[in-house]
């Protein structure tokens, strides 16, 4: 899919050309996401992992801070169980595995023409969410154990 951004001035960079100052926390939440791409977080396991490191974080600014990211698509926002959020730095058009076992949320690459579409008969595309529900492998192969 992608490749994790592999330094810090990448990083800014990328907030200074989607026009966002890159403050310090906005620096340390999008390297967070950058480093943890294939675990699709909530806002709260973003908070937790970094207020260990930042105890001056609040949660209201991780909240800002991923709103600000979802405004100019540094994110995605992942609603697929309907009782939570969790973000994806992925933002290029892909597909999702939900496990109805552990919960995980995982990005799968299959082909789907749809997803290559920019319109549909005068709409203008902005987001296409697909998912599949099902055992992911992980807890597939603990299953057969048992």
């Amino acid at each position: 899919m992608i490749e994790t951004i592999s330094n810090s001035e990448q990083l800014r960079d990328l907030l200074t050309a989607r026009g966002l100052k890159p403050t310090y926390q906005r620096l340390r939440i999008l390297d967070f996401l950058n480093k943890h791409s294939d675990k699709h977080l909530t806002a709260e396991k973003i908070y937790e992992a970094l207020a260990k490191k930042m105890p001056v974080l609040s949660m209201t600014t991780v909240y800002n801070t991923l709103n600000s990211f979802l405004k100019v698509r540094l994110v995605s926002a992942i609603t697929i169980t309907g009782t939570e959020v969790r973000y994806d730095f992925i933002t290029t058009p892909h597909h999702h595995f939900l496990c109805r076992k552990c919960g995980r949320i995982v990005d799968i690459d299959v082909d789907c023409p749809v997803a290559k579409r920019k319109s549909i008969k005068g709409y203008e595309i902005e987001e296409i969410h697909g998912y599949f529900k099902g055992i992911c492998k992980e807890c597939l192969k603990k299953q057969r154990k048992h």
